[in-house]
Protein backbone atom coordinates (compact mmCIF):
# COMPACT_ATOMS: atom_id res chain seq x y z
CA UNK A 1 0.00 0.00 0.00
CA UNK A 2 1.29 2.85 -1.03
CA UNK A 3 0.50 6.01 1.11
CA UNK A 4 0.26 9.11 -1.12
CA UNK A 5 0.21 11.99 1.83
CA UNK A 6 0.43 11.82 4.95
CA UNK A 7 -0.04 15.24 6.06
CA UNK A 8 1.49 18.48 4.97
CA UNK A 9 4.51 19.87 6.55
CA UNK A 10 5.22 23.45 7.71
CA UNK A 11 8.12 24.94 7.37
CA UNK A 12 10.04 26.29 10.98
CA UNK A 13 10.49 30.13 11.58
CA UNK A 14 13.48 30.68 13.06
CA UNK A 15 12.44 33.13 15.84
CA UNK A 16 9.23 33.98 17.18
CA UNK A 17 7.85 37.40 15.88
CA UNK A 18 8.41 40.15 17.86
CA UNK A 19 11.10 39.10 19.88
CA UNK A 20 14.03 40.54 18.38
CA UNK A 21 16.90 41.45 20.54
CA UNK A 22 16.29 45.28 21.86
CA UNK A 23 17.90 48.33 20.05
CA UNK A 24 20.00 50.06 22.52
CA UNK A 25 18.12 53.27 23.60
CA UNK A 26 20.82 55.41 23.40
CA UNK A 27 22.70 55.06 19.85
CA UNK A 28 26.27 53.95 20.26
CA UNK A 29 28.96 56.08 18.75
CA UNK A 30 32.42 56.20 18.04
CA UNK A 31 35.03 58.58 18.65
CA UNK A 32 38.71 59.19 16.92
CA UNK A 33 41.56 61.77 16.71
CA UNK A 34 44.98 62.78 16.75
CA UNK A 35 47.37 63.78 19.78
CA UNK A 36 50.42 65.76 19.00
CA UNK A 37 52.53 68.38 20.53
CA UNK A 38 53.82 71.42 18.66
CA UNK A 39 52.55 69.36 15.18
CA UNK A 40 54.56 66.21 16.21
CA UNK A 41 52.48 62.90 16.92
CA UNK A 42 52.26 61.36 20.66
CA UNK A 43 52.70 57.28 20.77
CA UNK A 44 52.00 55.47 23.48
CA UNK A 45 50.06 58.35 25.53
CA UNK A 46 46.35 57.39 27.42
CA UNK A 47 42.85 59.09 26.03
CA UNK A 48 40.57 58.98 28.82
CA UNK A 49 36.82 60.14 28.27
CA UNK A 50 34.11 60.10 31.57
CA UNK A 51 31.01 59.79 31.16
CA UNK A 52 29.19 63.07 33.20
CA UNK A 53 26.20 60.67 33.33
CA UNK A 54 27.44 57.52 34.69
CA UNK A 55 31.32 58.71 35.61
CA UNK A 56 32.19 55.51 33.12
CA UNK A 57 35.65 55.54 32.01
CA UNK A 58 36.54 54.57 28.22
CA UNK A 59 40.55 54.40 27.75
CA UNK A 60 42.84 54.01 24.60
CA UNK A 61 45.75 54.08 23.54
CA UNK A 62 47.66 56.44 20.46
CA UNK A 63 49.69 54.64 17.95
CA UNK A 64 53.03 55.45 16.67
CA UNK A 65 51.19 57.98 15.03
CA UNK A 66 49.54 59.75 18.23
CA UNK A 67 46.18 58.02 16.32
CA UNK A 68 43.37 56.28 18.69
CA UNK A 69 39.89 54.98 18.19
CA UNK A 70 37.41 53.66 20.64
CA UNK A 71 33.57 52.47 20.35
CA UNK A 72 31.06 51.88 22.50
CA UNK A 73 30.37 55.27 23.82
CA UNK A 74 26.75 56.40 24.98
CA UNK A 75 25.71 59.86 23.41
CA UNK A 76 26.55 62.72 26.10
CA UNK A 77 28.71 64.76 27.55
CA UNK A 78 32.12 63.84 28.48
CA UNK A 79 35.52 64.50 30.10
CA UNK A 80 38.38 63.95 28.26
CA UNK A 81 41.94 63.56 29.46
CA UNK A 82 45.05 63.07 27.96
CA UNK A 83 47.54 61.20 30.14
CA UNK A 84 51.51 60.26 29.43
CA UNK A 85 52.98 56.89 29.94
CA UNK A 86 53.48 57.88 33.42
CA UNK A 87 49.71 58.60 34.41
CA UNK A 88 50.83 62.54 34.34
CA UNK A 89 48.03 65.14 33.31
CA UNK A 90 48.75 66.23 30.16
CA UNK A 91 45.69 68.05 28.71
CA UNK A 92 41.93 68.34 29.86
CA UNK A 93 38.69 69.16 28.74
CA UNK A 94 36.09 69.28 31.14
CA UNK A 95 32.87 69.01 28.70
CA UNK A 96 32.64 67.67 25.44
CA UNK A 97 29.87 66.42 23.70
CA UNK A 98 29.87 62.64 21.55
CA UNK A 99 27.39 62.53 19.19
CA UNK A 100 26.33 60.86 16.37
CA UNK A 101 25.10 61.08 12.61
CA UNK A 102 24.94 58.89 10.29
CA UNK A 103 26.99 56.69 11.52
CA UNK A 104 29.67 58.96 11.16
CA UNK A 105 32.70 59.00 14.19
CA UNK A 106 32.99 61.79 16.39
CA UNK A 107 36.56 63.72 15.49
CA UNK A 108 38.65 65.13 18.21
CA UNK A 109 41.88 66.23 17.54
CA UNK A 110 44.47 68.18 20.36
CA UNK A 111 47.85 69.76 19.97
CA UNK A 112 49.20 69.95 23.81
CA UNK A 113 50.89 72.79 23.36
CA UNK A 114 48.62 74.64 20.87
CA UNK A 115 45.39 73.88 22.73
CA UNK A 116 46.73 75.18 26.21
CA UNK A 117 48.24 72.22 28.16
CA UNK A 118 46.45 70.35 30.63
CA UNK A 119 43.51 72.57 30.48
CA UNK A 120 42.37 74.97 27.32
CA UNK A 121 39.97 73.77 25.24
CA UNK A 122 40.48 73.36 21.60
CA UNK A 123 38.76 75.64 18.92
CA UNK A 124 34.87 75.16 17.95
CA UNK A 125 33.44 76.91 15.74
CA UNK A 126 29.46 78.12 15.53
CA UNK A 127 28.82 75.49 13.10
CA UNK A 128 30.08 73.17 14.85
CA UNK A 129 28.14 73.51 18.09
CA UNK A 130 25.13 73.70 15.88
CA UNK A 131 25.34 70.33 14.34
CA UNK A 132 26.54 68.78 17.72
CA UNK A 133 23.03 70.25 18.75
CA UNK A 134 21.25 69.07 15.68
CA UNK A 135 22.73 65.31 15.92
CA UNK A 136 21.83 65.31 19.82
CA UNK A 137 18.16 66.29 19.23
CA UNK A 138 18.52 63.53 16.14
CA UNK A 139 18.94 60.83 18.73
CA UNK A 140 16.85 61.62 20.84
CA UNK A 141 13.95 61.68 18.49
CA UNK A 142 15.47 58.20 17.50
CA UNK A 143 15.22 56.99 21.18
CA UNK A 144 11.48 57.78 21.36
CA UNK A 145 10.50 56.24 17.70
CA UNK A 146 12.38 52.92 18.96
CA UNK A 147 10.35 52.56 22.58
CA UNK A 148 7.77 52.84 20.33
CA UNK A 149 8.37 50.42 18.20
CA UNK A 150 9.61 47.68 21.25
CA UNK A 151 6.34 48.11 22.76
CA UNK A 152 4.61 47.36 19.86
CA UNK A 153 6.85 44.72 18.60
CA UNK A 154 6.90 43.53 22.30
CA UNK A 155 2.78 43.13 22.49
CA UNK A 156 2.68 41.70 18.86
CA UNK A 157 0.68 44.86 17.97
CA UNK A 158 2.02 44.46 14.31
CA UNK A 159 0.11 47.47 13.00
CA UNK A 160 1.05 49.97 15.80
CA UNK A 161 4.57 48.91 15.55
CA UNK A 162 4.54 49.76 11.44
CA UNK A 163 4.71 54.03 11.57
CA UNK A 164 7.70 54.45 13.71
CA UNK A 165 9.27 51.34 12.00
CA UNK A 166 8.98 53.11 9.05
CA UNK A 167 10.59 56.46 10.31
CA UNK A 168 13.33 54.85 11.69
CA UNK A 169 14.22 53.10 8.23
CA UNK A 170 13.70 56.52 6.54
CA UNK A 171 16.11 58.04 9.02
CA UNK A 172 18.88 55.54 9.32
CA UNK A 173 18.23 53.41 5.67
CA UNK A 174 21.54 51.50 6.42
CA UNK A 175 20.15 49.73 9.91
CA UNK A 176 19.40 46.55 8.46
CA UNK A 177 17.87 45.05 11.75
CA UNK A 178 15.29 48.45 11.13
CA UNK A 179 14.30 47.07 8.00
CA UNK A 180 14.01 43.18 9.66
CA UNK A 181 12.05 44.33 11.97
CA UNK A 182 9.63 46.39 9.91
CA UNK A 183 9.44 42.56 7.52
CA UNK A 184 8.57 41.12 11.11
CA UNK A 185 5.31 43.43 11.25
CA UNK A 186 4.26 42.99 7.91
CA UNK A 187 4.37 39.44 8.05
CA UNK A 188 2.61 39.30 11.43
CA UNK A 189 0.05 41.40 9.53
CA UNK A 190 -0.04 38.65 6.93
CA UNK A 191 0.70 41.22 4.33
CA UNK A 192 3.42 38.88 3.07
CA UNK A 193 4.50 40.79 -0.40
CA UNK A 194 5.10 43.62 1.75
CA UNK A 195 7.76 41.34 3.77
CA UNK A 196 9.28 39.85 1.39
CA UNK A 197 10.05 43.67 -0.06
CA UNK A 198 10.87 44.33 3.19
CA UNK A 199 13.51 41.86 3.70
CA UNK A 200 14.85 42.67 0.57
CA UNK A 201 15.79 46.13 1.51
CA UNK A 202 17.11 44.33 4.95
CA UNK A 203 19.19 42.13 3.46
CA UNK A 204 20.89 44.77 1.07
CA UNK A 205 21.40 46.78 3.96
CA UNK A 206 22.86 43.99 5.82
CA UNK A 207 25.35 43.11 3.05
CA UNK A 208 26.51 46.42 3.09
CA UNK A 209 27.41 46.38 6.26
CA UNK A 210 29.36 43.13 6.07
CA UNK A 211 31.50 44.43 3.66
CA UNK A 212 32.20 47.37 5.93
CA UNK A 213 35.34 46.28 7.86
CA UNK A 214 34.57 48.60 10.91
CA UNK A 215 31.12 47.42 10.98
CA UNK A 216 29.85 44.25 13.27
CA UNK A 217 30.05 41.86 10.55
CA UNK A 218 29.16 38.79 12.57
CA UNK A 219 25.62 40.30 14.05
CA UNK A 220 24.78 41.61 10.12
CA UNK A 221 25.15 37.85 8.90
CA UNK A 222 22.87 36.32 12.05
CA UNK A 223 20.62 38.80 10.81
CA UNK A 224 20.93 38.18 6.81
CA UNK A 225 20.13 34.55 7.71
CA UNK A 226 16.77 35.32 9.86
CA UNK A 227 15.64 37.44 7.08
CA UNK A 228 16.24 35.26 4.46
CA UNK A 229 14.69 32.59 6.79
CA UNK A 230 11.32 34.58 7.22
CA UNK A 231 11.17 35.26 3.80
CA UNK A 232 10.94 31.77 2.77
CA UNK A 233 8.30 31.60 5.00
CA UNK A 234 6.68 34.45 3.93
CA UNK A 235 6.86 33.05 -0.24
CA UNK A 236 5.40 29.58 1.43
CA UNK A 237 2.17 31.55 2.50
CA UNK A 238 2.01 33.24 -0.95
CA UNK A 239 2.10 29.61 -2.44
CA UNK A 240 5.49 30.38 -4.42
CA UNK A 241 7.47 26.90 -3.22
CA UNK A 242 10.28 27.88 -5.91
CA UNK A 243 11.20 31.27 -4.12
CA UNK A 244 11.14 29.96 -0.80
CA UNK A 245 13.41 27.07 -1.28
CA UNK A 246 15.86 29.84 -3.10
CA UNK A 247 15.19 31.86 0.39
CA UNK A 248 15.76 28.96 2.41
CA UNK A 249 18.89 27.61 0.82
CA UNK A 250 20.41 31.10 1.20
CA UNK A 251 19.74 31.01 4.81
CA UNK A 252 21.25 27.76 5.29
CA UNK A 253 24.41 28.91 3.71
CA UNK A 254 24.45 31.93 5.47
CA UNK A 255 23.55 29.94 9.19
CA UNK A 256 26.17 28.86 11.43
CA UNK A 257 24.11 26.61 12.66
CA UNK A 258 21.90 25.58 9.29
CA UNK A 259 19.64 22.80 10.84
CA UNK A 260 16.20 24.51 11.02
CA UNK A 261 17.19 26.20 7.41
CA UNK A 262 17.53 22.62 5.64
CA UNK A 263 14.92 21.15 7.68
CA UNK A 264 12.47 24.40 5.85
CA UNK A 265 13.92 22.93 2.82
CA UNK A 266 13.50 19.22 3.74
CA UNK A 267 9.05 20.33 4.59
CA UNK A 268 9.14 22.49 1.24
CA UNK A 269 10.38 20.05 -1.24
CA UNK A 270 8.14 17.69 0.70
CA UNK A 271 5.12 19.39 0.47
CA UNK A 272 5.21 19.93 -3.12
CA UNK A 273 5.81 16.20 -3.77
CA UNK A 274 9.75 16.30 -4.50
CA UNK A 275 11.06 13.23 -2.56
CA UNK A 276 14.49 12.52 -3.28
CA UNK A 277 14.85 16.41 -3.16
CA UNK A 278 13.52 16.24 0.14
CA UNK A 279 15.08 13.27 1.24
CA UNK A 280 18.75 15.30 0.52
CA UNK A 281 17.77 18.09 2.35
CA UNK A 282 16.46 16.20 5.66
CA UNK A 283 19.61 14.13 5.48
CA UNK A 284 21.98 17.85 5.46
CA UNK A 285 19.34 19.12 8.65
CA UNK A 286 20.17 15.56 10.16
CA UNK A 287 23.56 15.91 10.00
CA UNK A 288 23.31 19.99 11.32
CA UNK A 289 21.34 18.47 14.13
CA UNK A 290 21.03 14.64 14.71
CA UNK A 291 18.38 14.69 17.21
CA UNK A 292 15.93 16.52 15.27
CA UNK A 293 13.47 13.92 15.13
CA UNK A 294 10.84 15.79 12.30
CA UNK A 295 13.52 15.65 10.01
CA UNK A 296 13.79 11.58 10.51
CA UNK A 297 10.29 11.79 9.73
CA UNK A 298 9.81 13.51 6.32
CA UNK A 299 12.84 11.90 5.42
CA UNK A 300 10.91 8.48 6.10
CA UNK A 301 8.14 9.65 4.35
CA UNK A 302 9.55 11.20 1.57
CA UNK A 303 11.38 7.74 0.38
CA UNK A 304 8.39 5.91 1.39
CA UNK A 305 6.51 8.14 -0.89
CA UNK A 306 9.05 7.65 -3.81
CA UNK A 307 8.40 3.22 -3.20
CA UNK A 308 7.35 1.12 -5.97
CA UNK A 309 5.51 -2.13 -6.90
CA UNK A 310 8.27 -5.01 -7.73
CA UNK A 311 7.16 -7.56 -9.69
CA UNK A 312 5.59 -9.56 -7.02
CA UNK A 313 3.12 -6.44 -6.25
CA UNK A 314 5.40 -6.21 -3.33
CA UNK A 315 5.61 -2.02 -2.15
CA UNK A 316 9.36 -1.69 -2.32
CA UNK A 317 10.78 1.59 -0.76
CA UNK A 318 14.14 2.92 -1.35
CA UNK A 319 17.25 2.27 1.09
CA UNK A 320 17.51 4.02 4.47
CA UNK A 321 13.32 4.59 4.90
CA UNK A 322 12.78 2.14 7.58
CA UNK A 323 16.62 3.47 9.27
CA UNK A 324 14.80 6.68 9.06
CA UNK A 325 11.26 6.01 10.62
CA UNK A 326 12.75 4.16 13.42
CA UNK A 327 15.68 6.98 14.46
CA UNK A 328 12.03 8.91 14.59
CA UNK A 329 10.53 6.51 16.81
CA UNK A 330 13.54 6.30 18.79
CA UNK A 331 13.64 9.97 19.41
CA UNK A 332 9.75 11.09 19.38
CA UNK A 333 8.16 7.53 20.42
CA UNK A 334 5.11 9.20 21.34
CA UNK A 335 5.82 12.22 18.95
CA UNK A 336 2.83 13.49 17.06
CA UNK A 337 3.61 11.27 13.80
CA UNK A 338 4.23 8.48 15.61
CA UNK A 339 0.94 6.97 14.51
CA UNK A 340 1.93 7.70 10.87
CA UNK A 341 5.50 6.27 11.39
CA UNK A 342 4.54 3.05 12.87
CA UNK A 343 1.49 2.62 10.27
CA UNK A 344 4.34 3.33 7.36
CA UNK A 345 6.27 0.10 8.90
CA UNK A 346 3.63 -2.19 9.52
CA UNK A 347 2.51 -1.89 5.70
CA UNK A 348 5.71 -2.26 4.81
CA UNK A 349 5.97 -5.81 7.26
CA UNK A 350 8.47 -4.35 9.82
CA UNK A 351 9.39 -5.70 12.83
CA UNK A 352 8.50 -2.13 14.65
CA UNK A 353 11.61 -1.57 17.63
CA UNK A 354 9.77 -2.09 20.64
CA UNK A 355 12.58 -0.74 23.06
CA UNK A 356 11.15 2.53 22.31
CA UNK A 357 8.44 2.69 23.83
CA UNK A 358 6.55 5.84 25.31
CA UNK A 359 9.10 8.28 27.18
CA UNK A 360 8.18 8.88 30.72
CA UNK A 361 8.20 11.78 31.68
CA UNK A 362 10.49 13.95 33.64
Amino acid sequence: MKKNSILVVFAALLLALGTLPAWPQATLAKVEGKITDNGKPLPDVTVAWTSAANGKVIKMKTDKNGVYFGLGFVVGEYKFEVLSANGDLLYRLNKTQVTIENGANVVLNVDITKDSKGGGQPTMTAEQMEAIKAQNAKASDMNILITQAQNALTAKNWQEAIPPLKQMVEKEPAHWDYHQALGNAYFGLAQYQEAVDTYERGVAAAQATIADPKADAAKAKIGLGQMWAYQGNAYLKMKNTDMAVQSFTKAAEMDPNPAVAYFNICATQYNIGAMQAAAKACDKAIAADPNKADAYFIKGSALYGDGKLDANNKYVVPPGTTDALNKYLELAPDGGHAVDVRAMLEALGVKIETTFGTRKKK
